[in-house]
């Protein structure tokens, strides 16, 4: 199977490395495109994979097709390539607020379209991806490209009515939690903690907290529990933190994510 990228920045970087270290393809059975001589210089010597002359090589030769350019871009690549994208090709876009109607729309004709959101963690293979599909991707070929997509990470089909959710949830979250641990490192540093090692501790710190909710099953509330002892530390660091209304703050940081990605 050729899988082509049309775009290779950071996530799809991150999606080739992925799926060439997993062994789910071989360099040979890729293909990518770019606009600059830099990235393309990238494609064959970092990646290995073959560098396309241009958009169009791509949809003439893969059979899966990521678009992994930025949102603005996809009507302009979209007209580029849809007369040479045939029916038994499938098209996997990465867009935050681009339908699959918009999708349908932009093609003009009928085309494969499964449309997912990752997020950079697949840069360490612990993505995050939320996939919906058209209704001409077969089922083996929604499970195929949730295989190939589970290369860097984890990829769960969800409903399209929640793909500007999973933005909020997990595409952008990623900055959410940037911001955090880069707030709890400022802490450690006005108390007199090297910025390296506040770094590392409030990192791992927040590594070993999302393992305990995922691995252990129970609910975060409860995890939370545990930590805070009656007249503790943590229970008084706890009533800051609702005092300033954490809580709320993301919540409706997350709400703005999702409003933004609809309007897309």
């Amino acid at each position: 199977m050729k899988i082509g990228f049309i775009g290779c920045g950071n996530m799809a970087t991150a999606m080739i490395r992925g799926i060439l270290e997993s062994g789910s393809a071989k360099a040979g059975e890729i293909i990518a495109s770019a606009k600059s001589q830099g990235t393309k210089r990238k494609i064959k010597e970092e990646l290995g994979i073959c560098p396309a002359e241009d958009n169009r090589e791509v949809a003439e030769s893969a059979q899966v097709i990521f678009l992994a350019v930025k949102p603005l871009y996809y009507e302009e690549v979209i007209e580029e390539i849809r007369d040479y994208v045939k029916e038994d090709q499938v098209i996997v876009t990465i867009a935050p607020g681009k339908t699959l109607k918009w999708l349908g729309e932009a093609f003009g004709k009928p085309v494969k379209i499964i449309r997912t959101m990752p997020n950079t963690p697949a840069m360490v293979k612990e993505g995050m991806m939320g996939l919906c599909k058209n209704d001409l991707v077969t089922e083996e070929e929604m499970n195929q490209i949730c295989r190939l997509c589970e290369s860097f990470g984890q990829a769960e089909e969800v409903p399209e009515r929640l793909m500007d959710v999973v933005v909020g949830v997990s595409g952008s979250s990623p900055a959410y939690v940037f911001l955090f641990i880069e707030a709890l490192a400022d802490a450690a540093v006005a108390d007199g903690m090297p910025r390296t090692q506040a770094y590392k501790f409030a990192a791992q710190s927040v590594l070993g907290s999302a393992k305990m909710v995922l691995e252990t099953g129970m609910h975060p509330a409860v995890l939370k529990d545990m930590v805070c002892s009656p007249g503790g530390t943590t229970m008084e660091a706890v009533r800051v933190l609702e005092e300033k209304g954490l809580r709320s703050a993301v919540i409706e940081a997350s709400k703005a994510c999702v409003k933004k990605a609809g309007d897309m």
